[in-house]
């Protein structure tokens, strides 16, 4: 097992927050994991995150050895909207993560994919087969999956290229009072909190533009479409520029509508056939928690 050791010079504060700031290659939630698993110590007694660090203090840091991820097959229900023997088009429901990682070990559209699905591409990483793009946990709707490495390396060219369409439906906080809208701001990693994308000056460049379908006072449905794919790009873009998403836990406000995470959908995908080309589109209806919450807000309208 490696170990770390860091050496409290004049740093003051809770340990897990100086951690942060004296280990950058780190992510928090890792450092968060590893005083968790008691793997922190001064003088070989195990720390807690809030431990108050002195100067002088020497605190070691006992990485554990990385535990490989096996990944399985399991029979969980999957709305495979389209498939032939190059891709397939999946309507992910929300709460579902996309692919296994340390924090999500199975249970992943991954794990479905390997149960209903014979053939996948082998392009990513060993727990990301047929993974072409992402969307996050709580945001529901379409996702294309590439069954073989052909068919993979045709639909990334074609998200490099921004010419697949990919158009998503949220529910913001705010009355936004025009029509359309472009946000051209790059994102990166924030500078205050790791766990965060931020818009940064030294970002990666991120466009989004979106357009209102219908006001409800203090909420706003708009239409988005997205011609970069940065993490969390349409929450970071709308909380930048003051209409954050309804139900988002890391970029909304506290007060919000009562749901499963954030209201955002992908609600229309397009691409060129790797093999056919042939122009495809899909479109998933909103989830019904997605639906009722508008006609509520129609009522009270």
């Amino acid at each position: 097992m490696e170990k770390l050791s860091v050496t409290i010079n004049e740093e003051k504060g809770r340990l897990d927050k100086v951690l942060s700031e004296r280990l950058p290659e780190y992510s928090r939630s890792q450092i968060q994991q590893w005083l968790k698993e008691g793997a922190v110590a001064l003088n070989g007694e195990p720390l807690k995150a809030n431990y108050k660090v002195k100067a002088g203090n020497e605190i070691i840091i006992t990485i554990p050895e990385p535990v490989s991820l096996e990944l399985i097959a399991e029979n969980i229900p999957l709305d495979i909207v389209y498939q032939d023997e190059d891709v397939a088009v999946i309507n992910k429901p929300q709460g579902m993560v996309v692919h296994p990682s340390a924090g999500h070990p199975n249970g992943t559209l991954v794990n479905a994919l390997l149960y209903h699905l014979q053939d996948l591409s082998t392009i990513n990483d060993v727990v990301r087969p047929g993974i072409v793009h992402r969307i996050d946990k709580d945001t529901s709707g379409l996702l294309m999956v590439a069954k073989n490495d052909a068919a993979h390396e045709s639909l990334a060219k074609q998200l490099k290229d921004k010419t697949s369409l990919r158009k998503y439906v949220a529910l913001v906080h705010g009355n936004i009072s025009h029509e359309k809208g472009t946000i051209n701001a790059p994102i990166g990693r924030s500078k205050v909190n790791r766990k965060m994308q931020a818009v940064i000056e030294d970002g990666r460049p991120a466009v989004t533009h979106f357009t209102v379908l219908e006001r409800f006072g203090e909420f706003t449905l708009v239409e988005l479409q997205l011609e970069t794919g940065r993490t969390h790009q349409i929450r970071v873009h709308m909380q930048y520029i003051g209409f954050p998403l309804a139900g988002d836990p890391v970029y909304g406000p506290r007060k919000t509508l009562k749901g499963n995470g954030q209201f955002l959908h992908a609600k229309l995908l397009g691409f060129t056939h790797p093999r056919t080309q042939e122009q495809m589109v899909f479109e998933a209806p909103l989830p019904e928690i997605f639906e009722k919450t508008l006609e509520k807000l129609r009522e009270i309208d």
